[in-house]
């Protein structure tokens, strides 16, 4: 299923590229009967062969792996989002109330990774989220316990062949509007405002 984006919302290739690259923790939904299965987790983005990959992880206790071969699974990464009040409009009363939001919904066909694949990626996703700690920390097992560790999870790659993306960020509106909208959010302060006040900033003005 596609997602619904109307023409104005339409976002260029760099802003996806960098939505999938700045907020990695995405929702992973694979078809199945009698539902689907959803897991949540981190995901890393590469560019291989002139197209993009994302590479994760999971439990092999948890089930949703043993889905990936009969269908194509959906990555959905959540950007910044916002509440936005028509009270900062030009005329909020002829206006209503929305959200405004960055979404990316990455579509393909899981492939499952090697023992040394996917330790390859743990040391990768080890070296992004601790790397820059006062204090690091580093994966210590070896042998054995490596062994067991690896044993208990199923490393994957998930070749993108299509991206759905919306950024709707005011682009409908006026320009006066929108520099009303980015004000008020950055007045209102809280990462989701600021995060979003900076993509309206440079995403809806290129419109």
């Amino acid at each position: 299923m596609s997602l619904y984006t109307p023409r104005a919302f339409a976002p260029v290739d760099a802003a996806v590229a960098r939505l999938i690259e700045e907020h990695p923790f995405a929702t992973l939904v694979t078809p199945g009967d009698p539902e689907p299965a959803i897991s949540h987790l981190p995901l890393q983005y590469r560019v291989h062969g002139g197209r993009g990959v994302l590479l994760g992880h999971l439990a092999r206790a948890n089930p949703h792996w043993q889905r990936f071969a009969g269908a194509a699974s959906i990555a959905i990464f959540h950007g910044p989002h916002t509440y936005v009040s028509p009270s900062w409009y030009g005329e909020p009363a002829t206006a209503v109330p929305t959200w405004n939001y960055a979404v990316a919904h990455a579509h393909g066909r899981v492939e499952l990774m090697d023992a040394a694949e996917t330790k390859a990626l743990l040391d990768e996703l080890i070296q992004r989220y601790e790397g820059a700690r006062p204090a690091p920390w580093r994966l210590q097992l070896e042998g054995r316990p490596l062994a067991a560790m690896l044993e208990a999870i199923v490393g994957f790659r998930l070749p993108i062949e299509r991206v759905d993306a919306k950024l709707k960020l005011s682009q409908n509106r006026s320009v006066e509007d929108r520099d009303r909208v980015i004000a008020a959010l950055r007045a209102e302060g809280g990462r989701g405002a600021l995060d979003t006040a900076d993509w309206m900033d440079r995403y809806a003005r290129e419109r």
